[in-house]
Order: C-alpha cells, then sequence, then structure tokens
C-alpha cells in the first residue's frame, strides 16, 4: 500500500477507534478494576485494613445480645490497589475474513486491558499462522494494520504458542475469540485447552466479539468445548467487560441466552 493511501486509511481506522475506545474504555476499566479489587481482599487485613461495614455483615451470627456487640470470626479487608501485575489475559483472535469485526473489536479492548497495571495483556492473531502484536497493543491502530483478514485457520498451533507462553496458569484468563472452523489438527487442539484448564487457566471462547449477533460457527466444535468446561458463545462489546470480570474472579460466565 502507498504511503499515501495508508496514511489516509490510518485516518479513517483512527475514526473509528477512537469512537469504539469512548464508548467502551470507561465501562471496561471500571468494571475489572472492581473484580480485580474483589479478588484481592485480604483474609487477614491489618486493623486499618479492615472493611468493617462487610466484616459485620458477614458475622451477624456471632451476636452477643447481652453484651449488644458482634464477635468478629472473619475480617474482611479492603482490596489495595495492587502494585504489580495480579492477573494475566491472553487474547487469542482468529483474523480470517469472516471474524473482521471481532478484530476490531479485540484490538481496542487489547489496548483498554494493557492499559491497565494490574493486568498483564498478550494479543495474538493468527491464521495458519501466528503474530504475537502485544508489542503494539498501546496503539490499537497499529494492531489492526499489523492484521490480515483471509487465509485458512490453525486454533491448534495457536493455542500452542499462547500456552508456551503462560507463566503463572492460576492467575491466567486465555480468551479464544474464533467461529471453531478448524483446519489444523482437531483433536490436539481440544488437548490443549483440557490441558490449559487442568493446569488452573481460566479458559474462555467466543465465537464473535461484535454487535451482530450469532455468527455461523462449527457446531461439532464449540460443543467439545462445552464438554471441556469452556462453553462457546457469542458476545457483544458491551456484554464482554462483564465477561472479563467474571472469568477474573472466576464465577460463572454471563452467557447470553441463544
Amino acid at each position: 500500500m502507498p504511503e499515501s493511501t495508508k496514511e489516509t486509511a490510518r485516518a479513517v481506522v483512527r475514526k473509528v477507534v477512537v469512537e469504539l475506545e469512548e464508548r467502551l474504555t470507561r465501562r471496561t476499566r471500571a468494571t475489572l478494576n472492581g473484580a480485580l479489587d474483589r479478588s484481592a481482599r485480604a483474609r487477614r487485613p491489618r486493623h486499618h485494613d479492615i472493611d468493617w461495614d462487610r466484616t459485620v455483615r458477614a458475622n451477624l451470627g456471632n451476636y452477643l445480645p447481652e453484651h449488644r456487640t458482634v464477635v468478629p470470626e472473619r475480617l474482611i479487608g479492603h482490596g489495595r490497589a495492587a502494585r504489580s501485575v495480579r492477573k494475566e489475559v491472553v487474547l487469542c483472535v482468529d483474523q480470517s475474513g469472516s471474524m473482521a469485526a471481532s478484530v476490531v473489536h479485540a484490538s481496542v479492548f487489547g489496548a483498554v486491558l494493557a492499559s491497565m497495571r494490574s493486568l498483564d495483556t498478550r494479543l495474538v492473531v493468527f491464521d495458519t499462522a501466528v503474530a504475537d502484536l502485544t508489542d503494539r497493543l498501546s496503539d490499537p491502530v497499529d494492531v489492526l494494520f499489523g492484521t490480515r483478514l483471509g487465509g485458512g485457520t490453525d486454533i491448534n498451533r495457536a493455542l500452542a504458542y499462547c500456552q508456551s507462553r503462560i507463566t503463572r496458569p492460576t492467575e491466567t484468563v486465555v480468551v479464544l475469540i474464533s467461529d471453531l472452523y478448524e483446519g489444523g489438527i482437531r483433536n490436539e487442539m481440544l488437548k490443549r485447552v483440557a490441558a490449559m484448564k487442568a493446569s488452573g487457566v481460566e479458559f474462555v471462547t467466543l465465537l464473535a466479539l461484535s454487535d451482530e449477533g450469532a455468527p455461523a460457527y462449527d457446531r461439532d466444535h464449540a460443543a467439545a468445548l462445552a464438554a471441556l468446561g469452556a462453553p462457546a458463545f457469542a458476545c457483544t462489546p458491551d456484554l464482554f467487560p462483564e465477561v472479563m470480570a467474571a472469568a477474573l474472579e472466576r464465577r460463572p460466565l454471563p452467557i447470553p441466552a441463544a
């Protein structure tokens, strides 16, 4: 692409990205910061870190009427802002032609997540090859210019790369965004997901990350992943923060009705 054309294209893409960031950033940060703070609440807080309201509520069964007081057997602390990374997120995004809208939204969300100091975020895109675009996450426009829509799909190869980069499985969330039309080795892909989950990784499968609704997808692969405890479902950008918050807190995902 000639430089003049590329600059024009970047200007158009940047306008779209800025609009998406304005729509999605504040809510995403607020939702995920809340989830991270809840997961960080101390079990044995120091005196000045005690959340007295939650502590009293949790110990109402220990109320002594003769003394008109509650004896707290369990103290609950305020979540403190972490100075170091607490959780790791890996976005693994299918860049086949049918996933265009998902690639755009994943790029924006990747940039938002990367800006949060409590998260260590990696962005991997794939077709039959795998590209790690983590170093471009500060600018989602650069991410989009680093993708190439179209081509085949090798989910197994992409997951193998992601798996090799995981250092703290029990603190890691992997989000696979794909319609699951696998051109690689199906059984190896499923074994890899099972191995990651067995190691403690929280695995989320999104058939799409877009406003378009339910996409066409490989139903057999979706059922196989669901059997492994990784249900596959389409997700709108508005729902994504809640999905990520649930995954980070390891609670049931807010799966939309079919």
